[in-house]
């Protein structure tokens, strides 16, 4: 497994075998992606779905904490591909499986294309259903790479409610719609928060932005997700909030968002599909 990206590029292998390849972008830094992308993948996984997560923010990687495999370290199959690990039925890889601890990652930007494009496509992934990407916040080389490197399904936007996050999120929504790749929907994270112990209702970042930039931009709203101590507790402890037993607001919250993105890819296939057909017909 060649994990060091300074040495001569690897030859590249065909993409992952995945129906549906989705990105977890923002705009802006803090706004709880990677909760989403975390949360999202392992409620897909509890529904049945086949599921990969790729941590594809090489300065940032936050996916083996909160999936609770700090300490795990990458290896090689037999056939000296990249094995992911393996954390509540969800394959993962990240480079905080290689760079441990708080040891910094000082790449320019091409380097970081080239691993990210290594993770893609020399891993052994199996086959999935979803192959998740957890991207860097921003509009920058991570977004380029992955975009050009698999065909992307599309992407999905994770905002908080407030100007300065939604302004961002709108760039991160131009951005792909300039590469081709659909956007499929925007999530509204810290939505708002409920005192535990009054039921108060108090809407700290404000609320509802996300949902007027989506129906401005003409792309699909696919939620919110309440502010919640219980996700930064399980977040650092390594246990997603939607693993918790029993019910809670926040679980429902993002097993509604993952259900509400698979249907909308089904979707997405079976127009691709007829469309197949159709040229196939046409040209018969």
């Amino acid at each position: 497994m060649n994990t060091n990206p300074s040495s001569p590029p690897v030859a590249r292998s065909s993409a992952p075998d995945a129906k549906s390849i989705v990105a977890v972008a923002s705009g802006k830094g803090g706004v709880g992606k990677t909760t989403v992308a975390v949360n999202l993948a392992v409620a897909l996984a509890q529904q049945g779905f086949r599921v990969g997560l790729l941590d594809a923010d090489i300065y940032g990687p936050n996916v083996p904490m909160m999936m609770g495999k700090n300490d795990a370290q990458l290896t090689s199959t037999e056939n000296q591909k990249i094995r992911p690990i393996e954390s509540y039925n969800v394959k993962i890889v990240s480079i905080g499986f290689v760079q441990q601890g708080d040891a910094a990652v000082i790449w320019r930007g091409p380097l970081v294309g080239r691993m990210i494009q290594q993770f893609l496509t020399d891993a052994d992934w199996g086959t999935l259903d979803y192959l998740i990407v957890d991207l860097p916040p921003g509009t920058g080389d991570a977004q380029l790479t992955l975009s050009q490197a698999v065909p992307l399904t599309g992407a999905v936007i994770v905002t908080t409610p407030q100007d300065v996050a939604l302004s961002d999120a709108k760039k991160g929504v131009n951005m792909f719609l300039k590469v081709s790749v659909p956007v499929l929907g925007i999530i509204e994270n810290m939505s708002y928060f409920l005192c535990p112990n009054c039921n108060h209702r108090t809407e700290i970042f404000s609320h509802g932005g996300a949902r007027e930039a989506a129906a401005k931009l003409n792309v699909p709203f696919l939620g919110e997700v309440p502010l919640d101590i219980r996700v930064r507790e399980g977040g650092d402890a390594g246990k997603p909030i939607v693993t918790h037993s029993g019910q809670s607001v926040i679980k429902d919250a993002f097993n509604q968002i993952a259900a509400s993105l698979n249907t909308q890819i089904e979707s997405i296939h079976a127009k691709n599909e007829k469309s197949a057909i159709g040229k196939v017909f046409k040209l018969s």
